[in-house]
């Protein structure tokens, strides 16, 4: 897998493809391939790329002193469009919400159009019952591995407790094996994570950070799900309304991770919308 070196430290990321780019991101505790399903019903024509952020199931720690906060996210994600000297960016979000706030942040210089799946918006972080877990998981000292290795149980990992909110289907073992790997093999990503979890802005914060959308002057497509409870049927809407140039597109029997449930649909609405159709 390819690496780049940011101030934060490495972020390994795939692509394939030439042409505009298409940034795609991930989830708290996944990585790049919660897309695998999607990605060869996506349109060609396009430069695919898909960066781990440091947000659990990233490979390699980054640097000791790196702020990792919510900012500090932003400002990794906006490094590493830089570093591969990105333009005119189509950026995918899913289930972490953080990266819609690179407007509010002043960072969204080398984005143009906007995806958004169901994520965190608002004053929704962290979301739902599965969100405040996972975040209490990474407060209480010793408790991340616990979690992640209750994950890699199917029985435990279908209960509405953990993920059965987040996939209307099972999430396949081999996949959250995976995006729980590394943070198990290596303690120093649970630190990264940690500073992530330890550190989210207040709620009038994040409610003013995503209203900054409404100075997104590019296009926009909410791509919601209006079965998947940790992420409110009436956000989609907000956000679509929210962005000057949203359009919002409900896609069923799917919860958060939608490109897992619905792979089909997902990549038909996602082409329609980058190729104008």
């Amino acid at each position: 897998m390819p690496v780049v070196e940011v101030p934060a430290g490495p972020i390994h990321y795939v692509e394939e493809g030439q042409g505009p780019p298409v940034v795609l991101l991930h989830g708290l505790l996944i990585d790049h391939t919660v897309w695998d399903r999607v990605m060869p019903l996506l349109p060609s024509g396009f430069r695919y790329v898909r960066p781990v952020l440091p947000l659990g199931a990233h490979p390699e720690p980054m640097r000791p002193d790196a702020d990792l906060s919510m900012r500090g996210q932003n400002v990794v994600l906006a490094d590493f469009l830089d570093a591969l000297d990105l333009r005119d960016v189509t950026l995918v979000h899913s289930d972490w919400g953080g990266g819609l706030f690179l407007t509010a942040y002043g960072l969204d210089k080398r984005v143009a159009q906007l995806v958004v799946l169901p994520c965190e918006a608002f004053d929704n972080f962290p979301p739902g019952l599965p969100g405040k877990l996972a975040v209490l998981a990474l407060r209480v000292p010793g408790a991340l591995p616990i979690v992640l290795r209750q994950l890699r149980i199917g029985l435990l990992r279908r209960s509405s407790l953990i993920y059965g909110q987040m996939a209307r289907y099972p999430v396949p073992d081999d996949l959250m094996r995976g995006w729980t790997e590394p943070a198990l093999r290596n303690p120093d990503i649970g630190r990264d994570v940690r500073k992530y979890g330890r550190m989210l802005p207040p709620a009038a914060q994040l409610i003013a950070d995503t209203e900054a959308l409404r100075n997104f002057p590019g296009r926009a497509l909410v791509l919601w799900s209006p079965a998947a409870a940790p992420m409110p049927r009436d956000h989609g809407r907000r956000l679509a309304e929210l962005l000057p140039a949203g359009r919002l597109v409900e896609i069923e029997d799917a919860y958060v991770l939608s490109m897992l449930d619905q792979p089909e649909a997902v990549a038909a609405e996602m082409t329609a919308f980058l190729t104008g159709a």
